[in-house]
């Protein structure tokens, strides 16, 4: 399957599950709790709503295969988390996912949308780059346990936010 077959849709309730099992599977050592979901997503809905986040679906079973969230507040948004299936590494799925947060940061009127990746994510730190983000900075010690630092990334946004080549 490739990114193109898999429907983005807006992330529910009924979908923490399944992203918890895929954020356990991926970020095993600092994995989100279904409460952090959840707190996210009591933000994502109504006409004041400041969180974005989006699963990616493949349409024949069903399988979240991906997923992403964003938060803004004022004119600043945070890319709070993306992940994808191991075996949809590579064909474009991440960019489908950053394209949709970059497009409802622009939604939310933000004018920059900020990051932290572990500095040893180089796949994550060249999508990233490709999409125009720019190293600001550090965060030591960020990603626990092991006391990884998080590289810190920027990005102007643009009223026409699109990506530039696939992942």
């Amino acid at each position: 399957m490739t990114a193109t077959t898999a429907v983005l849709r807006e992330m529910r309730w009924w979908d923490i599950d399944p992203v918890l099992d895929l954020e356990h599977e991926l970020f095993p050592d600092d994995a989100w709790s279904a409460a952090m979901f959840w707190s996210e997503l009591a933000h994502a809905r109504g006409p004041v709503a400041t969180r974005r986040y989006v699963v990616a679906e493949d349409p024949a079973t069903g399988r979240i295969v991906g997923y992403a969230g964003l938060a803004a507040a004022g004119d600043l948004a945070d890319v709070q988390t993306i992940g994808v299936t191991r075996d949809h590494w590579g064909g474009g799925l991440g960019s489908e996912l950053l394209t949709d947060l970059l497009k409802h940061a622009t939604a939310f009127e933000c004018a920059e949308v900020l990051l932290e990746v572990r500095v040893d994510n180089t796949r994550a730190q060249k999508l990233y780059e490709r999409f125009g983000f720019e190293p600001i900075g550090f965060r030591r010690g960020y990603y626990q346990p092991g006391n990884i630092d998080a590289l810190v990334m920027r990005l102007h946004v643009h009223e026409d936010v699109q990506e530039t080549e696939t992942d």
